[in-house]
């Protein structure tokens, strides 16, 4: 899969509107990393592979390696098999964030960074507000989280839509419409390091709850038997799974079923194991992902489809096969 996803991002970072052969895209690539020699003939064929493709190639390729683990995070977390990254509210608050920086034009001081921090903002906010609101003595159930996630996502679902009626003008609606289905449009170097970074680093603390994640997916009397701390555990990976999701909508939009559908695919592949699923779905997030921003960039271009139409028209149909198997998903009930 490491092979499949390095092979998928040179040949997509060389295809859109101008088309450049792979082994154009790997020297211009290598010339960038090495600073090898450019002609001045090839530098519009440069600029366009290094300094416009390849930051957006790269952040799909995060947000899809980084949504596909929290979604087998958070179906673990809620003991749910139809449980993905934005069941929490996290993703709706995030919406909310970046509707309200468009709209009432807070944060400007930040400039093209405004809407990213706003998003991340609300993401936060969210998570607070979901966990104060679904905490009791007896610590956080996973119904109740799920309840209160749900019904917060409505709320701030509501908000967006009162934010986008008050919207002061058409470009504006049009702007909110679009981010909140998902877009790598923005996509700069800048905006790259610090998602990544999270990503990655979430990628690798929730590996090493492989264990705990087996345990609790049987149970929490099972889990507890077996000496796993499921307060504490389901705590951690809350607030870990919310600073991903809000980390990763704030640089791309609310990307739908990705979290959803690919968890499942892998375990059908690999087996239930978290510690074999945790490791192989960041790559087939990041190659799903990869291929499905290329197709929202040259299908119609030169406009582009929001991700969140490609990957549901994707995820629906799978997710439709899936429930058919009850026996993988229900038990057999």
């Amino acid at each position: 899969m490491a092979a499949v996803l390095v092979a998928s991002v040179v040949v997509t970072i060389g295809l859109g509107s101008a088309v450049i052969a792979p082994a154009d895209t790997a020297r211009y690539l290598w010339a960038a990393l090495t600073g090898g020699p450019i002609t001045a003939a090839e530098v519009p064929q440069y600029q366009i592979i290094w300094q416009v493709r390849t930051p957006r190639v790269l952040l799909a390729a995060v947000v899809g390696a980084g949504l596909g683990v929290v979604g087998v995070a958070v179906q673990a977390l809620v003991r749910n098999a139809l449980a993905d990254p934005f069941v929490l509210g996290v993703s709706s608050g995030a919406s909310a964030g970046a509707v309200g920086v468009i709209v009432f034009g807070v944060l400007a001081g930040l400039g093209v960074h405004a809407v990213s921090v706003g998003a991340f903002l609300g993401a936060l906010g969210a998570s607070v507000l979901v966990y104060a609101a679904s905490a009791t003595r007896a610590g956080v159930t996973p119904l109740r989280l799920v309840l209160t996630g749900i019904a917060l996502s409505f709320g701030f679902q509501a908000v967006m839509s009162v934010l986008i009626y008050f919207a002061p003008d058409g470009e504006a609606t049009s702007t909110i419409l679009f981010w909140t289905m998902g877009s790598f449009g923005a996509a700069s170097w800048d905006a790259l390091p610090v998602v990544a970074v999270v990503v990655v680093l979430g990628v690798v603390v929730l590996r090493r709850f492989g264990r705990a994640l087996d345990a609790m997916a049987l149970g929490d009397e099972t889990a507890a038997s077996l000496g796993v701390d499921t307060g504490a555990v389901r705590t951690a990976l809350f607030v870990l799974t919310s600073l991903m999701t809000g980390a990763m909508v704030a640089v791309s939009g609310a990307i739908g079923f990705v979290g959803l559908v690919l968890p499942h695919v892998v375990r059908l592949v690999v087996g239930a194991g978290h510690a074999r699923v945790l490791v192989v779905t960041p790559f087939v997030g990041a190659v799903f992902m990869v291929w499905v921003d290329l197709v929202s960039r040259v299908l119609v271009a030169p406009r582009e489809l929001p991700l969140g139409a490609i990957t549901a028209l994707v995820g629906v149909p799978v997710f439709v096969v899936l429930m058919r198997r009850r026996s993988y998903l229900f038990g057999g009930r």
